[in-house]
């Protein structure tokens, strides 16, 4: 018997990708293990209904976005997840709209806030304005080993042309990295948010990055937070994808505390990943 089977209502949910995959593909395999009981959307990201960024594309482009898209089903509140750039905008919309929100969860957030930098986070992230101008294969590997350990292995690039959406990925990841400069993300709106909010964190991400970003929300939504580490995973080979089953059940479990059919439990954030 699946676990909080018992449930009245469908879980009702709005899932943001990254800025590569689209969000069909990256949470095909985390829809399918959620099961028919829950009305998952995995919304594509505004950035790419065209073939370039819109034109003063920022953050709240994609809040508003969410909202539309939750308005045009008719929920007033539903459960809310976002993976790297989506985590970021996901993050945002939680800052803005808190009351529309019965739950939060982000996995790796690509991004969470200008305030609170350790002096290797602001170094480490320095990184990623030299990537602007390398073609694309390098912008890619590049733009990938940023955010795993010196020590992962990442997968080489499969054979053959790349698929028609990789075009759009460069313009894309560039627009959330011009954005996160200068967006405004309001620190004291998240630390007036209620509702539980989740982190899915892989043991093998860059800990100059993620496990900074992930001590710093602790920090913000304490007591409410709660970190799962999935350790054999990293940014690019994360658990909506490699293990969606044991996601699946996680994030059940999260709205169904967020819904009042659970108490939950919460455990302690280390300062830092190693």
């Amino acid at each position: 018997m699946r676990a909080y089977s018992f449930c009245m209502e469908p879980f009702r949910v709005i899932m943001l990708p990254g800025a590569v995959l689209p969000a069909d593909l990256a949470y095909a395999r985390l829809i399918k293990a959620l099961g028919p009981d829950v009305q998952a959307v995995a919304k594509e990201l505004e950035l790419y209904r065209g073939d370039q960024p819109p034109a003063g594309w920022t953050l709240d482009t994609e809040v508003d976005g969410v909202l539309r898209e939750a308005d045009e089903r008719g929920w007033a509140m539903f459960h809310l997840v976002g993976y790297s750039g989506g985590g970021a905008a996901a993050l945002a919309f939680a800052a803005k709209h808190p009351g529309r929100l019965q739950s939060l969860a982000v996995l790796e957030p690509a991004w969470a806030g200008n305030w609170d930098w350790s002096h290797s986070y602001a170094e480490h992230h320095q990184q990623f304005d030299e990537l602007k101008g390398l073609p694309l294969p390098e912008f890619m590997a590049a733009f990938m080993r940023l955010q795993v350990r010196p020590d992962v292995v990442l997968p080489p690039r499969e054979p053959g042309p790349p698929p028609p959406w990789m075009a759009k990925r460069p313009a894309g990841i560039l627009a959330f990295l011009r954005t996160f400069k200068d967006y405004h993300l309001d620190r004291s709106q998240l630390a007036a948010f209620t509702k539980p909010v989740y982190y899915a964190l892989g043991g093998l991400s860059h800990p100059d990055d993620q496990g900074d970003i992930a001590a710093r929300l602790a920090r913000v939504f304490f007591p409410d937070f709660h970190l799962e580490v999935f350790p054999g995973r990293h940014h690019f080979d994360p658990p909506h994808r490699i293990e969606p089953e044991r996601l699946a059940e996680s994030l059940r479990r999260h709205w169904a505390m967020a819904e009042g059919h659970s108490k939950g439990r919460h455990e302690p954030l280390p300062s830092r990943v190693s």
